[in-house]
């Protein structure tokens, strides 16, 4: 397997290869910056996989991709928390946040050895990846929403929904008074406008809002089942791949 780490702070690079180095993977390369690493991927044989820092010292490593086509495995390694994670649509393999732990690292590790990825091609939107990184303080979530009650429009505020579900093709909110609106928008469309601190996307259904969280229950096959103050016209489960960050989500 040829391994190839991208990471500007060179000790945290090192602590990496000796990790994987005891886990029987031996690094190849090791680079330090965006320059560094187009110029080595224009003249070298692409790796198997690439454990890249998304942070460099001289610019964002997806810029990387922009000027060369990476065909690799990708396993992020990060300072930025899973909430922004969770919107990269790459084909990446895994992400580690630093400090990176080791246990962590043997499973993402164990991981792309089973998926035996082919080569692929990295295909990034930049914009909305710069969205994605700036500092949430500074972002703007959206916290009205409008919905068409006859001939009249309602305006719903955030903080006073519930849950956002999806249902026979349309999505709804269901607000603390017990009343569900139709919303013209998408689960996939709130992804960018939901406040990811207050709301989380348990299932392809269902986005719950945490200030409105009455119980969490285990639930079969190693799911969670939530319950909220009002809503009650379905189960709320939490798939089962999604209840550890979901989990994280909480704390």
């Amino acid at each position: 397997m040829n391994v190839l780490i991208i990471e500007d702070e060179k000790p945290a690079a090192r602590r990496l290869s000796r990790l994987l180095a005891e886990l029987s993977v031996e690094v190849s390369v090791m680079l330090h910056s965006v320059r560094e690493s187009i110029e080595w991927f224009q003249n070298n044989e692409h790796p198997d996989l690439i454990f890249l820092d998304i942070q460099l010292s001289d610019g964002l490593s997806f810029e990387i991709f922009e000027n060369v086509e990476v065909h690799s495995a990708i396993i992020f390694t990060t300072a930025y928390d899973e909430y922004a994670l969770q919107a990269f649509k790459l084909n990446s393999i895994d992400y580690l946040l630093k400090p990176i732990d080791d246990e962590e690292l043997e499973t993402a590790v164990k991981k792309f050895k089973s998926l035996k990825p082919s080569a692929q091609k990295i295909s990034l939107d930049f914009e909305d990846i710069k969205k994605l990184l700036v500092n949430p303080l500074e972002r703007e979530y959206k916290k009205r929403f409008t919905a068409r009650v006859g001939q009249h429009l309602k305006i719903i505020n955030a903080d006073e929904v519930e849950c956002f579900y999806s249902e026979n093709k349309g999505t709804y909110a269901a607000t603390l008074d017990g009343r569900n609106y139709l919303l013209e928008t998408t689960l996939e469309n709130l992804e960018n406008e939901l406040e990811p601190k207050i709301f989380f996307r348990v299932s392809r259904k269902f986005y719950v809002n945490i200030n409105h969280i009455k119980d969490i229950v285990s639930y079969t096959n190693s799911r969670l089942q939530i319950k909220l103050n009002r809503f009650s016209e379905q189960e709320i489960i939490v798939s089962r791949e999604r209840v550890r960050d979901f989990k994280l989500w909480l704390e």
